[in-house]
């Protein structure tokens, strides 16, 4: 795993010189001790650990450092430099960031305004500590929404003709950003745009998946006597629906459901499982884990 400086973001002074440091590596005893050996010889003091173990005897261990170390910005080479080091002999991938640091976000949405909206209030609200630099959409309808919001927003049509070209021109308007987000994005990204931001595209859809397929899964639901509804948002590989999930949620129904209801609490869900996963991403509290992903919630 690289250890590149973020790109240049707004920063918030309230963070200042407070780092975070995700590692993945195989288990053995004494890698929390080096580790925090590492970061006493810094002069930095952890304020908050959080560490998981697949299994004891060959199995894989995970950690999530938060840190506070005076002038990290200045003293991060140095930093870097070390944990490089120690990577080589304890055999860890890592990642480390600076918590002041705001991710550039580029959603990309088609006709359906809620997962977007959410989205937009958890950013102007402070709850989402990002900056959404772009909205793209294959459709012209959330302009207003997004121009509202003070976001750049790009209509770029796509037809099965012009997909390649599309996809492009969606990557030419976002420009260097953190994390794509598709927020109901009703198109299939090719294998050669998730190879661009690996573990930096996130997905939402539905829960009936893959029983109820087509146009109209929440009519065949309410006709099959669905109890349950639910979302899931999942980093996107080029396998469709099946990259490892970060957040789901459900919420029960039952026969007095009308259809209309139904979309509504599937709207619902939808807002708060994907702005979630979205949170913790930023947060940097996801690792990816083979098909499987670690929250460190």
């Amino acid at each position: 795993m690289s250890a590149e400086l973020p790109s240049p973001g707004p920063r918030d002074d309230r963070l200042a010189d407070v780092g975070r440091l995700l590692v993945r590596c195989p288990d053995r005893p004494g890698i929390v001790a080096v580790l925090s050996g590492l970061m006493a010889d810094a002069g930095a003091n952890i304020i908050d650990s959080q560490q998981h173990s697949s299994d004891p005897v060959g199995g894989t261990f995970t950690l999530r450092l938060e840190f506070f170390l005076a002038d990290l910005a200045g003293r991060r080479q140095q930093l870097e430099a070390a944990l490089g080091l120690l990577a080589q002999t304890w055999q860890f991938t890592w990642r480390l960031t600076e918590a002041a640091h705001r991710p550039r976000l580029a959603v990309f949405v088609s006709r359906t305004d809620h997962v977007l909206q959410e989205l937009l209030y958890r950013v102007r609200a402070g709850d989402l500590r990002a900056e959404i630099a772009a909205v793209v959409s294959n459709h012209p309808d959330l302009e207003p929404v997004a121009r509202a919001a003070g976001v750049p927003f790009h209509h770029v049509p796509v037809t099965p003709e012009t997909k390649a070209e599309a996809e492009a021109r969606a990557l030419e308007l976002i420009g260097d950003v953190d994390l794509v987000v598709l927020a109901r994005y009703m198109q299939i990204v090719s294998a050669d745009f998730c190879s661009r931001f690996p573990e930096r595209l996130i997905n939402i859809h539905h829960s009936f998946l893959p029983a109820f397929v087509g146009a109209n899964p929440y009519r065949a639901a309410h006709d099959r006597g669905v109890k349950l509804i639910g979302a899931t948002a999942h980093y996107v590989t080029p396998e469709l629906d099946a990259g490892p999930i970060i957040e789901q949620e459900v919420a029960r129904v039952d026969h007095r459901a009308t259809v209309e209801d139904m979309r509504r609490i599937g709207r619902y869900v939808e807002r708060q499982v994907l702005a979630q996963a979205v949170t913790w991403h930023v947060e940097d509290r996801v690792i990816v884990d083979g098909e499987k992903t670690i929250v460190f919630a």
